[in-house]
């Protein structure tokens, strides 16, 4: 059937109606498009429809960089232009406040703030992961595509940071080298890059075991000159993976990043946003929100290794810094030591079970995807704090959580602002700014 493209989902299709007004999520087809589209699957109240051709190309749709758009699942809002998909972006963070949250429509005006964005539309990732295949009895690393069985062989992505233009294909080649001479037991490869300090790292991630350690080393180095190769060894069943060990087969055995102004050292297994530059709006957003103060007591809950503990801890008499992984939580204490900041007590723990006793000013969350345990917007509830600034990478999570607190009705809502760490995706994150009722 022939569809327009009306919106962008959050997700990696495009919205229409059929005549008869039922919903179809368009795989391959951007706003304003008008495409000839095939049904794939159809439902009670949606169907699903991948684009066969577009007959009117929309006025947003553009040239890429990257041939692999549509069929790797890195970028597939790439043929979208940048304006377009900061539009969308704002649009499904307004309509999933609507939605999930059930604010009205003058809230959400009130609330949502203009998006923010680096510069970089590409080129702009810091770290990129390689996920290896056997094909016809030979060894190969590329990038999941949009069929999640599906490996994409590349030689480089346009996404990872543009000073390191080779290093994908350096890496592939190496290990693809190795892979077929012996069974490395390779599960996936992260390749991490810094602009700002010239790290990249090389992590192999393998099961615990023998493991040609020496060779590997040599061989990587030789042709990518990493500052550091490490190997994360796991364990446990597939589905739940958890961290044995990490160990250097070279170089410092970790990477460093700048952000800031903070230099932050981070061991392979931890999280640290793909986005330096954006990042940094992120940590703009959380100050502006709490305006710190040098003899005032914050909370940092879902820390990390530190991307706000330490901005906080510059300008604050004391921050209880909470984290329940491992590895973070170990990288956290090592960039306090650093930095030279001793004001700040790094807890290793569940945010809910570990919550500080001793009461804040302010405080920031940054929890995963899920969102906050509904205990852990009570915990925050309880306390004296003037002001919360909540960093959310999921829209739908975040509006939940939003419509607890203003139910709860200790916070209001001051404002929402979505910042494009992901361009090219329909990813996007959140700073929001809570303040006592």
């Amino acid at each position: 059937m022939r569809l327009t493209i009306d919106s962008m989902t959050y997700g990696p299709d495009g919205f229409a109606r059929t005549e008869d007004g039922k919903a179809v999520f368009v795989a391959g087809g951007v706003v304003g498009d008008t495409v000839e589209a095939d049904i794939v699957s159809t439902g009670a109240s949606f169907d699903r429809a991948v684009a066969r051709e577009v007959v009117e190309p929309s006025r947003d749709r553009v040239q890429t960089p990257c041939p692999f758009v549509g069929i790797c699942g890195g970028c597939p809002w790439g043929v979208l232009s940048e304006s377009a998909q900061r539009s969308a972006k704002e649009e499904n963070l307004r309509s999933t406040l609507k939605r999930i949250g059930h604010f009205t429509e003058e809230e959400i005006v009130r609330i949502v703030q203009p998006i923010r964005h680096a510069k970089d539309a590409w080129g702009y990732r810091n770290k990129i992961e390689l996920a290896p295949v056997h094909d016809g009895g030979r060894f190969r690393l590329g990038m999941h595509g949009t069929d999640p069985d599906q490996i994409i062989r590349v030689d480089a992505c346009p996404l990872f940071d543009k000073k390191y233009p080779k290093a994908v294909k350096s890496v592939v080649g190496a290990l693809s080298y190795l892979g077929n001479s012996r069974d490395l037991g390779i599960e996936r490869v992260g390749i991490r890059a810094s602009r700002r300090t010239k790290a990249l790292e090389v992590a192999l991630w393998t099961p615990t075991g023998p493991f040609p350690r020496a060779q590997v080393a040599r061989v990587l180095t030789d042709a990518v000159k990493p500052t550091s190769v490490v190997r994360v060894m796991s364990k446990g069943d597939r589905r739940a993976r958890c961290v044995a060990g990490v160990e250097a087969l070279s170089g410092e055995g970790s990477w460093t990043e700048l952000i800031a102004g903070e230099t932050m050292r981070l061991s392979a297994p931890s999280f640290f946003q793909v986005n330096t530059a954006a990042a940094e709006i992120l940590i703009e957003l959380v100050l502006e929100a709490l305006k710190p103060a040098e003899d005032e007591v914050g909370i940092d809950l879902y820390c990390g290794a530190g991307t706000f503990t330490l901005p906080l801890a510059r300008r604050m008499d004391f921050v209880y810094a909470v984290e329940a992984y491992g590895p973070a939580i170990r990288d956290l204490c090592r960039n306090l030591e650093s930095a030279n900041l001793t004001n700040v007590d790094a807890i290793g723990g569940d945010a809910v079970r570990e919550f500080p006793d001793d009461d804040a000013d302010v405080l920031v969350v940054d929890p995963p995807r899920a969102g906050l345990d509904e205990g852990a917007i009570s915990l925050i509830a309880s306390t004296s704090a003037r002001d919360v600034a909540y960093v959310s990478c999921d829209p739908a999570t975040l509006a939940r959580d939003l419509r607890r607190f203003a139910d709860e009705g200790t916070f209001k809502v001051v404002s929402a602002t979505p910042v494009d760490l992901f361009p090219q995706t329909f990813h996007c994150e959140t700073v929001a700014h809570l303040t006592r009722a």
